[in-house]
């Protein structure tokens, strides 16, 4: 599969397979019944079809593929139950959204492209063009305020990004000297926005387009 493909139906079905031997696993472990919880076997492969689709769908949007050794298909065939089980709620399957999607993503360490929609941690550097300049790189890093010292901190792989002690996350952008120290030169709240700038600052730097990230 590759970037911006239409959802691969082999994947939604390995997605479902797996989603329905885990939550019958999980069943048998409760001692609860999905037939009583979902209105019957019918109704509960409808919800893992839809979910799994949900999924599959989110995926072609998010997920860097070519960036992934697994087959993918069989790769969720093998993990996305299980994932489900940890991170979802295999009992409400029908509240499962695009944020679960995240959540599953995130713990299957998928290679993600990072977007101005997905609250995800990001640092990427690129090497100065300017010869004589006082940083020899730049940054673009997710950081976040803290409400009550007003300290502002990397926001990293793992943190929440809904704590109520922190503000949401945001972009910034800083210069880094050739001690390594990083000076704030300015504040973002999109990626494509930060590269304007520090494309005017050193032209033809290097920055990603489409930014990778490990989730």
């Amino acid at each position: 599969m590759t970037e911006n493909s239409t959802s691969d139906p082999a994947a939604i079905f390995c997605c479902a397979v797996s989603l329905r031997d885990a939550a019958t696993e999980q069943s048998r472990a409760s001692c609860l019944s999905l037939s009583d919880v979902y209105s019957g076997m019918d109704g509960f492969l409808r919800e893992i079809m839809r979910v799994a689709t949900v999924f599959e769908t989110w995926a072609t949007q998010h997920v860097a593929f070519d960036h992934l050794v697994e087959v993918w298909p069989y790769f969720m065939e093998d993990r996305f139950g299980d994932a489900c089980v940890d991170v979802a709620d295999i009992w409400a399957l029908a509240s499962f959204n695009e944020m679960d999607c995240l959540f599953i993503a995130q713990h299957l360490q998928l290679p993600l492209y990072y977007g101005d929609v997905l609250i995800i941690p990001l640092e990427v550097s690129a090497r100065n063009t300017l010869n004589g300049s006082d940083f020899v790189e730049f940054s673009i890093q997710t950081v976040r305020l803290h409400r009550t010292d007003g300290e502002v901190e990397p926001f990293i792989r793992g943190d929440n990004p809904w704590d109520e002690d922190y503000e949401l996350p945001r972009l910034t952008l800083c210069g880094i000297t050739t001690e390594g120290q990083r000076e704030h030169i300015a504040n973002f709240t999109t990626y494509r926005d930060a590269v304007s700038l520090v494309t005017k600052l050193a032209p033809g730097i290097d920055f990603p387009e489409r930014p990778v990230v490990m989730a």
